[in-house]
């Protein structure tokens, strides 16, 4: 027999790899047991099986939910940022869906027009109505009546219209709400005409029912004969106690007030706070409400 030539060695290399490899470690299975089990045997630990994780609870679904409408204007951005911090910051309110939207109508100005599209891009929060733009001329028709078209596939229990001057506390105002009905709701901090302690609401912010809203958008008679041009909270008032809705009314003062000039009359258990007209009104009720007491400490910023 001829001794093996150097290109037989060559052709019986690749066999022997083969060889070794089959022996020392066996094929896969189906299913393999991943990195996790590779990691184990080179640790010198037998693989054994991993059981899933438990799947953590589900939240509870809401008890019912809210739409609160910020009515601005376009200029008002600073403002807006504040109002998203403010309700961004907030512990998150217990079996309630609460969502914040800021309303405006149409925006002539192309420069609005472009900031506001950034606004919506990013944050998701803008609703632009089918209105001149105003506050004192027709606005509050004009979201009440458009807000059943424009959620009718995912309707509200409650609808609520709030100034861009207001500190709403949504926790507070949600445990207000737990057990109140759903129908025939009109709630907020009411204003005392003659002998009835609540003919409307102030208009820092109150909330109707969804089917006060529904009633609002459907009923003619009021552009055509209460109108819609004025005083808005006290029109809105108007248009209800002639319909007679808003029956179940609760008047939430003095847990909803204006603040003072000298910024110094804040209440623990606040539901609203109103005139929050400059940056310092802004800080004293973030101070008051401890809206800053979770921040990490860093040496990147030292601030008292």
């Amino acid at each position: 027999m001829k001794p093996p030539t150097p290109t037989s060695y060559l052709l019986l290399a690749p066999l022997a790899i083969l060889l070794l490899v089959f022996v020392l470690r066996p094929p896969s299975r189906a299913g393999s047991d991943g990195l996790g089990a590779l990691c184990a045997r080179r640790a010198g630990f037998a693989a054994a099986a991993v059981a899933a994780p438990a799947p953590e609870a589900s939240p509870p679904e809401p008890e019912f939910s809210l739409l609160v409408g910020v009515l601005t204007m376009p200029g008002r951005r600073e403002r807006r940022d504040i109002v998203r911090m403010a309700y961004a910051l907030q512990p998150p309110a217990a079996r309630a869906r609460v969502d914040v939207r800021f309303v405006f109508c149409r925006v002539a100005d192309p420069v609005d027009a472009a900031l506001l599209a950034a606004e919506a891009r990013r944050h998701g929060d803008v609703v632009v109505l089918d209105c001149a733009e105003n506050m004192n001329d027709g606005k509050t028709y004009a979201y009440l009546s458009s807000v059943p078209r424009l959620f009718a596939s995912a309707p509200y229990d409650y609808v609520m219209k709030a100034d861009d001057d207001t500190y709403l506390r949504v926790a507070a105002l949600v445990e207000e709400l737990r057990g109140k009905p759903r129908g025939d709701l009109y709630l907020g901090r009411g204003f005392p005409v003659g002998d009835d302690p609540a003919p409307f609401m102030h208009g820092m912010g109150y909330l109707v029912s969804w089917d006060v809203a529904e009633w609002v958008s459907g009923n003619e008679d009021i552009p055509r004969s209460n109108g819609t041009r004025g005083h808005e909270d006290r029109l809105l008032g108007k248009w209800l106690n002639a319909g007679g809705r808003g029956k179940n009314r609760y008047n939430l003062k003095p847990r909803m007030y204006d603040v003072h000039w000298d910024v110094d009359n804040f209440w623990p258990d606040t539901v609203a706070v109103h005139r929050l007209k400059d940056n310092r009104r802004w800080a004293a009720v973030f101070r008051y409400f401890n809206v800053t007491a979770g921040i990490a400490p860093s040496n990147l910023y030292h601030l008292p």
